[in-house]
């Protein structure tokens, strides 16, 4: 969670919408999913330790789902164990840094729109259920109240 928050707050403060813990067509959950604001998906994988990102081989999969894929993690985690044609994000929780960009490889047509209905369906359903819960949703930039 540490991890998350820092990145969740810098993506935040770069203007995309990030939904944690998306399921993709293929089964597999992804940490983290940005939309930015010029409608590019991004999958940040988050790793807490070397053993986490030694055991985990399903990371190629990320690729194929998203527009740039990056891992994310701590400074006790040495950067140079996470590949170099992956994005590198340095989070210490309070706050993140993109310490290597992601390089682009764009989505097929069919998949991207398979995953905007999921992050949408995801994100309307994530919504409904807090104000259900009596959580107080502030309106985005631009939307009608």
């Amino acid at each position: 969670m540490l991890v998350r928050r820092g990145v969740q707050r810098l993506l935040m403060q770069m203007g995309a919408h990030v939904l944690p813990e998306i399921s993709l067509a293929t089964g597999r959950r992804a940490d983290l999913v940005a939309l930015t604001r010029q409608g590019d998906i991004w999958i940040i994988e988050v790793k807490s330790s070397i053993e986490d990102f030694r055991v985990d081989r399903k990371w190629p999969d990320y690729r194929l789902h998203s527009d740039r894929f990056f891992f994310a993690t701590h400074p006790e985690v040495p950067a140079e164990i996470f590949p170099k044609e992956c994005g590198f994000i340095l989070s210490d929780g309070y706050g993140a840094e993109i310490m290597r960009d992601a390089p682009e490889h764009r989505m097929a047509a069919a998949t991207r729109k398979a995953l905007m209905l999921r992050i949408a369906r995801a994100g309307a359903a994530r919504l409904l259920a807090a104000e259900l819960a009596g959580v107080s949703v502030p309106a985005l930039e631009g939307e009608s109240e």
